[in-house]
């Protein structure tokens, strides 16, 4: 069964108790920070805790490996609008080790793509359509080097405001600890 049905009859409630009103904030990240993130189920919480972060302070993206893979992509656009449209002026990567995307492969992605019913020829109507499934579907081996390549990839960007401090950052998923493994006021002063 569906958690449709479980969620819905969750959210009745949340609305009738008035339970959302200690979430009341604006659009506006109260700390003008964004942070784009991993979407692991283990950091749902502890990331915002081990930051200390709250509702209405930051603007947090999340996505598969905190990656900014593509810089036309909807998580480049998304830290765009933050910076432009909600006052952002500081970004934080922040990835995390024992990542999925450590080790991700496209044949075995596409394979078990087959396994869950997806046909061999749409597969090959992708390939021949110039899409590069194998590069799309591709991980990372180092997280730390994957955290620099998206701190590049933003603080590169021809539409990224050069007096934005962006920071890459990896945590332990099981306590919350920090590495920084780019500090944005630092190579802002290497500029």
């Amino acid at each position: 069964m569906s958690e449709l049905h479980t969620i819905l009859q969750h959210n009745k409630a949340f609305v009738e108790q008035g339970a959302y009103k200690p979430f009341l904030t604006t659009k506006y990240p109260e700390r003008k920070l964004a942070i784009l993130s991993c979407m692991d189920t283990r950091i749902m919480e502890l990331l915002p805790a081990a930051l200390g972060v709250k509702n209405g302070e930051v603007k947090l993206i999340k996505n598969a490996g905190a990656v900014v893979s593509h810089p036309w992509g909807a998580v480049m656009r998304s830290l765009l609008v933050a910076v432009f449209d909600l006052y952002v002026e500081e970004i934080m990567v922040v990835a995390h080790y024992d990542c999925g995307m450590r080790g991700l492969n496209a044949k075995a992605f596409l394979d078990k793509a087959q396994t869950f019913g997806i046909p061999q020829d749409r597969i090959d109507t992708l390939h021949h359509a110039g899409v590069d499934l194998e590069n799309w579907l591709t991980g990372f081996d180092n997280v730390e080097d994957s955290v620099r390549h998206t701190v590049s990839m933003i603080r590169h960007h021809p539409l990224m405001p050069k007096k934005i401090l962006v920071h890459g950052l990896v945590m332990d998923p099981n306590t919350g600890k920090l590495n920084v493994i780019v500090d944005g006021n630092l190579a802002k002063e290497e500029k």
